[in-house]
């Protein structure tokens, strides 16, 4: 099933992903969200932590929760710190 992932950092990054893996949809959202997290101007020691204490436990709960939600074609979203990532059934 289709789906739309969209994250924000707040107050710094906003992004947005379609697609039918769920394993992608963490791929994408480490990669990207890791991207923004190197450019931000963050201590290396800060990057690994924001990497470790929000991003980690985000994929984590999107790769566990986000398929149940969206193949029963509600939304899905969770926040940690300041990272929110949303699941929604494409249209």
């Amino acid at each position: 099933m289709d789906f739309k992932m969209t994250w924000a950092m707040l107050g710094e990054h906003m992004d947005e992903w379609s697609g039918t893996s769920y394993d992608q949809a963490a791929v994408v959202l480490k990669e990207r969200v890791g991207s923004a997290v190197a450019t931000s101007g963050m201590a290396p020691e800060t990057q690994e932590h924001f990497r470790q204490t929000f991003l980690a436990p985000l994929r984590e709960s999107l790769a566990a929760e986000g398929p149940t939600a969206i193949e029963s074609g509600h939304c899905w979203s969770a926040a940690a710190g300041p990272l929110l990532v949303a699941l929604s059934p494409a249209a």
